[in-house]
């Protein structure tokens, strides 16, 4: 699989880019990243350097490998924070192009604005614009809960929902582009006690796997779960699947990071989940 992955990147630790591309390297994929930013670290501690590069130079950087005479071989296009509508606008260029050149390539989308406890954190209008404008154009979708709330003009995360009005929620979303949706950090009035939920959707029906909820919430998760169940998607075609190889090799990850005692995702160090998760989960069908 080839990938054009357009997303942040950080020199220490692990979001954005510099979580997803090993990842999918790892599991034997070819990765093109693109750089939306290049910050010393994630903005989650507070401080960080480095620049915000603008819309124009990452169309230069697209634009070069086009001349390479080599974007419409990309399987797949994965984008993550988009920053500003610029950037926006400029991926969502590319995604056409990509298309235009190969049709049978897909465009997988986390759309990256906020979180529960969080709200949002992106630029005022980003919100507005990844549910009307980027939000149709892909084909798979990962938001987490809160986001997929927002998207979908629903109030059902944080437990005050039933499992029942998140797969309406993930339909009226569904209705508007993206035919799979993976939806994290699910928490229903059907969860169970110590637990999160993940739920993927597409035609063929939706899929629930239940994860440890751990003491901890590092950056970067979101980022690696993106590009894992693209990866798995695009390889099995099937959503139960690729939610059951996701979910175990993110809980690896997890397990590991704390474990450490570290506030950056241990992705090195548990890089083996990647290519053979284990224990896998199986997934419950919903409907």
């Amino acid at each position: 699989m080839r990938i054009l992955s357009v997303q942040s990147s950080v020199a220490y630790g692990h979001v954005g880019n510099s979580a997803a591309v090993f990842p999918l390297q790892r599991l034997g994929h070819e990765v093109w990243p693109v750089l939306t930013v290049h910050f010393s670290n994630h903005t989650g501690y507070g401080a960080w350097r480095g620049p915000v590069l603008p819309a124009e130079d990452v169309a230069e950087v697209i634009a070069g490998i086009e001349d390479r005479g080599v974007l419409g071989t990309a399987d797949a296009v994965l984008t993550g924070y988009q920053g500003n509508q610029g950037v926006g606008a400029v991926i969502l260029e590319t995604v056409a192009k990509v298309k235009a050149l190969n049709p049978d390539a897909v465009y997988c989308c986390d759309p990256v604005m906020g979180d529960v406890g969080r709200g949002m954190f992106v630029l005022p209008g980003i919100p507005e614009y990844l549910r009307d404008e980027v939000v149709p154009a892909a084909d798979l979708l990962t938001p987490n809960h809160f986001e997929l709330d927002f998207l979908a003009g629903a109030t059902t995360c944080d437990g005050v929902g039933t499992r029942a009005a998140l797969l309406d929620a993930v339909d009226a979303v569904r209705a508007r582009g993206p035919r799979t949706v993976l939806v994290t950090s699910v928490l229903t009035q059907e969860t169970a006690p110590g637990t999160l939920d993940v739920v993927a959707v597409d035609d063929s029906g939706a899929w629930l796997v239940s994860t440890p909820q751990l003491p901890i919430t590092p950056n970067g998760c979101g980022d690696v779960t993106a590009a894992l169940f693209l990866a798995h998607w695009h390889s099995t075609r099937s959503v139960a699947r690729a939610v059951e190889l996701t979910t175990a090799a993110v809980a690896s990850v997890l397990d590991a990071t704390l474990a450490a005692g570290t506030r950056e995702i241990q992705l090195v160090a548990a890089q083996d989940a990647f290519a053979s998760p284990s224990p896998v989960p199986a997934a419950t069908r919903l409907r």
